[in-house]
């Protein structure tokens, strides 16, 4: 394959793999594409009853994104994008929830004067608690630990 792949082909890739997959399973659903930025395209199926593709706090999520971008990676081998894939909204939502939670421990830690480290969580939920307390005048966060047991903690603004 030539270098001058495109993202909207590695979309329409993803795209096809995903519907495949759906319709392997018997799952009625619209996968559509769009593209996030110049180097990232999103892939989202929404449709009735999908939770099972969402899995605990988003862990089947997970790995449809790792087997998508697996599989587009393997038909364009000299360049692949970023791809996020998500399903039923579910990213949108996380996203949402995380920001509450993390906006009621930021005002703990305000209060109280005392750090709070978090639960272990992934790259991304640590990036949107890190982005979200970066708005909050009077804080830090920091990452401790190592692979799966990696978290964020919350502490005053020396």
């Amino acid at each position: 394959m030539a270098e001058g792949v495109t993202l909207e082909e590695q979309a329409e890739a993803a795209k096809d793999f995903m519907e495949g997959l759906l319709e392997a399973y018997g799952y009625e659903a619209s996968v559509e594409t769009r593209v996030l930025d110049e180097d990232t395209i999103e892939v989202a199926a929404n449709g009735g009853e999908l939770g099972l593709l969402v899995g605990p706090r988003g862990s089947t999520l997970a790995a449809l994104q790792d087997v998508t971008r697996t599989v587009v990676q393997h038909r364009f081998p000299t360049r692949t994008d970023r791809i996020v894939v998500d399903v039923g909204g579910y990213r949108q939502r996380r996203v949402a929830a995380l920001q509450k939670f993390t906006q009621q421990i930021a005002n703990e830690v305000l209060e109280s004067g005392e750090e709070r480290a978090l639960e272990p969580m992934s790259p991304a939920d640590r990036k949107v608690v890190h982005d979200t307390v970066n708005e909050i005048e009077g804080l830090v966060t920091r990452s401790e630990g190592e692979d799966s047991a990696r978290h964020v903690v919350i502490a005053p603004a020396s």
